[in-house]
């Protein structure tokens, strides 16, 4: 296969993942700087999206991310207040994976000249979003960089909005949840995503530009849930739903989590791989239905479900394990929460990712 048929988003996952390592070992070599003092850094949280510094007894996560690509549809629908949402998600969802309860965020807005009304609209949205997930923002920066920062050329400004956020290791854990404690038969449960989050744009930028032209976000939308969605550019914004505080009463509750993967960049199997731990692996064969977007991307764009479950997260943002005796208990909890959840598979002592879905079997190594 050539590479467009590989790598139908424009990138390789493969060397997103190695350029990623190579950066996180760069990174561990400055650990020894703090060694024993203020700050200290957990030595054995591998694999994951945050990481664990600790202040004497006490012990926090912290956890960088941005919107990425998102921000230009954003920018063609001139709608900036729902960004928050996928701004917080992509941190709190990260800490909280890792069993830290989020409680602070510090953002950084990079644009190419200020436009306070956009900016305006930005923060009401992170207030709200802030407020969902009972996080303070205590700290930022808005730069302007001029001809540094790009985007799409009708926009009122053009930005990238990058934050960090801290939390707190759940008092009901002796340790980060890092998947090391899960065994063979252990229950998997997952929450339903009801948008794209912020991942998987490139992708779904290039289909939606390659069927539909320049302006395809003014194309109307002909999903099964046309009624939600008024054109493509509204299917496309639709806002990350933030899952830390229903995760977070789980543990309140005193129920059993083992590893817990947050489905971002590198669709379900390359994320929910990150917590299989000791060779182990999983088969999941009952996934939330795939949101009708990307089914109709799919249908529009050629791509096959392999793909598609590879660079999206097909309708499930979040997967947990659990003790099989526990996985109705966390449903309900989370049911309760407000969130969409169910059991979607189970832990198997052979390594790899089975996704057992309506195109039939796959199988990732």
């Amino acid at each position: 296969m050539n590479d467009s048929q590989n790598n139908p988003a424009g990138y390789s996952i493969e060397e997103g993942n190695a350029a990623s390592r190579n950066a996180y070992n760069w990174s561990k070599k400055t650990f020894a700087n703090r060694a024993g003092k203020p700050g200290e850094p957990a030595q054995d949280l591998d694999g994951g999206f945050s990481n664990e510094i600790r202040f004497g007894a006490e012990r926090l996560g912290i956890s960088s991310d941005g919107i990425g690509t998102k921000i230009e549809v954003a920018e063609r629908l001139n709608k900036y207040d729902t960004l928050g949402y996928d701004l917080i998600a992509m941190t709190a969802d990260d800490l909280i994976a890792a069993g830290f309860v989020p409680t602070n965020l510090s953002n950084i807005i990079d644009v190419n000249h200020l436009d306070y009304d956009v900016v305006d609209q930005m923060m009401r949205g992170l207030h709200d979003a802030a407020n969902f997930a009972q996080v303070a923002i205590t700290g930022g920066e808005i730069a302007e960089l001029g001809n540094r920062i790009g985007g799409w050329p009708g926009a009122k400004m053009n930005f990238n909005w990058c934050s960090t956020a801290i939390g707190v290791l759940h008092p009901s854990l002796a340790q980060p949840l890092s998947g090391k404690t899960a065994r063979a038969g252990h229950a998997v449960v997952a929450l339903r995503s009801p948008s794209f989050r912020s991942n998987g744009y490139s992708l779904a930028r290039k289909t939606l530009q390659k069927v539909f032209g320049d302006n395809w976000h003014e194309a109307p939308y002909d999903g099964t849930d046309a009624d939600q969605h008024a054109t493509w550019g509204d299917a496309m914004l639709a806002p990350s739903l933030i899952y830390s505080p229903g995760v977070a009463a789980l543990l309140d509750a005193g129920l059993p989590l083992h590893g817990v993967a947050h489905i971002t960049g590198g669709g379900v199997a390359d994320n929910f791989s990150r917590v299989l731990k000791n060779g182990l692996g999983a088969v999941l064969d009952n996934l939330f239905e795939p949101l009708p977007a990307m089914q109709r991307l799919m249908e529009i764009g050629g791509i096959e479900a392999e793909t598609a479950y590879l660079y999206w997260n097909m309708g499930t943002g979040m997967l947990l394990v659990t003790e099989e005796a526990s996985a109705a208990a966390v449903v309900a909890s989370l049911q309760g929460s407000g969130y969409d959840a169910q059991v979607a598979g189970h832990l198997t002592a052979e390594s790899g990712v089975t996704l057992r879905v309506g195109a039939g079997e796959l199988r990732y190594a």
